[in-house]
């Protein structure tokens, strides 16, 4: 949820600047007022025979698999190729791999319930918060140790500190399966026509947004489903300007913590740029894909924040010589805390596989087939991504500028690479959703946003029915 058209020698340098990446710690380490969930394994479906190699979680010859992927950027098409070949190594097993758009209000139910799936990509903007299911979910830990198809440990196959988001108090309840790079993306043919530099800081966003006006573009779009792309965005610059003072307070949930001068800063220069008429109105009422097709096909727009799924989710609906390359967002001052140049790498689309699933054995199974290095090429040469999977992602990058891009990127940051996970982990982005379209419409101001969006964090802090996890 990277582009940049460099010079093939760029390319080279992909393993290692991943590499460089994982190692660093994404968003800290986490500490869960949570018990350890149930990590029985049980299942209503009968059990087959264990094998080390073949068959490590015992699943049963015949029986059902029942796994929900959230449809976004990514589709679903990559879980149905390995579903394939779970279905190919166990033949009589019934495989049923459905999408969702609203992965909380569909499964929400079925957790309470008690009949969740076997398998669930809990991604969007509408996923479920993880401290309202921890204690539901399996310790993925044996999945890790288990060998992929390739017969190769698949600890032993995953980038450094891939598995640290998913992790509560020991407890991996999942396992984010594609490495994304958040930046903001452009046409470098539209920018090499005009003459024009990607800014590195908002003031000289908004002198780009004036040259935007005067070609009869704006600087920014955005669509409904996606105006928190802008917070994203607002909170990497604001740590990046701040820190891990900045960080840490938003993570943990505390008391005026959008009101740190950092967050502040980085508010205020995009209000101004708001009112400047820099935004293509109506993004309020306009669909995110269709305000998207207006930068990327349209052209009507210059700049647009967004993860690393970007290119997968328009290629459909981007103009063809358009080469759409990705920057690092920018910064208010010229002394920030962290570079620029750093970036917000994360894993992303994060696996469960509840407790409680009819068939636990088979949502394990197809989680350590897309941890295989077949189904893991796929993914990356279908979607111009990287998975958690090391050595899948050829120097070429499949001939993607997508996958160049992240490398240079990644490169340049260094290890000013950092995350953050308190927007996912109590299930706000919904909420969040509103106040952000009123900012971007220019209907609520830098205190209105900021008094809507602490109101949202201090309503989940003060929750006592909402287990915590304190990030040190």
């Amino acid at each position: 949820m990277s582009i940049q058209n460099k010079p093939l020698q760029r390319r080279g340098f992909l393993r290692g600047a991943l590499a460089t990446a994982v190692l660093l710690p994404l968003g800290g380490a986490l500490a869960s007022c949570a018990g350890g969930g149930n990590d029985s394994g049980a299942s209503s479906a009968p059990g087959g025979e264990i094998d080390p190699t073949k068959n490590p979680f015992g699943l049963a010859a015949t029986g059902k698999l029942d796994a929900v992927i959230f449809k976004g950027g990514y589709g679903i098409d990559y879980v149905e190729f390995a579903g394939a070949i779970v279905k190919k190594n166990f033949p009589e097993l019934e495989v049923s791999i459905n999408p969702s758009t609203d992965i909380a209000q569909e499964l929400q139910p079925r957790f309470a319930g008690g009949t969740p799936p076997d398998l669930i990509d809990n991604s969007g903007a509408k996923s479920i918060g993880f401290s309202t299911i921890l204690d539901q979910l399996e310790d993925l830990q044996s999945v890790i140790d288990s060998n992929n198809l390739e017969g190769t440990k698949i600890a032993d196959t995953l980038f450094d500190g891939v598995l640290a988001p998913g992790t509560f108090n020991g407890k991996l309840a999942a396992i984010n399966y594609v490495l994304t790079i958040y930046s903001w993306w452009y046409s470098a043919s539209l920018f090499k026509e005009n003459g024009w530099t990607v800014p590195t800081t908002w003031d000289e966003a908004y002198e780009l947004g004036l040259k935007a006006k005067e070609k009869g573009k704006f600087l920014f779009v955005w669509g409904k489903e996606a105006a928190t792309y802008y917070q994203t965005m607002a909170i990497e610059s604001a740590i990046k300007e701040g820190g891990d003072e900045v960080r840490l307070a938003l993570e943990n949930l505390k008391p005026e913590c959008w009101s740190l001068p950092a967050v502040q800063s980085v508010f205020t220069a995009l209000e101004k740029i708001v009112k400047a008429g820099m935004f293509k109105p109506g993004g309020a009422g306009t669909v995110f894909t269709a305000a998207q097709a207006s930068w990327s096909n349209g052209q009507e727009a210059l700049l647009y924040p967004s993860g690393s799924w970007i290119e997968n989710e328009m290629k459909d609906q981007t103009k063809a010589g358009f080469e759409m390359t990705g920057a690092p967002v920018p910064v208010v001052s010229s002394s920030p805390k962290i570079a620029q140049t750093g970036v917000r790498s994360a894993g992303g689309e994060p696996f469960i596989v509840p407790s409680k699933g009819v068939n636990v054995a088979a949502g394990k199974e197809l989680l350590r087939t897309m941890l295989s290095k077949e189904a893991a090429t796929n993914f990356a040469k279908e979607k111009l991504a990287p998975t958690v999977v090391k050595g899948t992602v050829p120097a070429d990058g499949f001939g993607s500028t997508a996958l160049v891009s992240q490398t240079d990127m990644l490169e340049k940051a260094g290890k000013d690479i950092f995350t953050w996970n308190f927007v996912d982990t109590y299930g706000m982005n919904g909420d969040m959703l509103v106040p952000w379209n009123s900012f971007l419409d220019g209907k609520l101001d830098v205190a209105g946003l900021t008094k809507a969006l602490q109101s949202i964090t201090d309503k989940v802090a003060a929750d006592d029915s909402v287990k915590k996890i304190e990030v040190k």
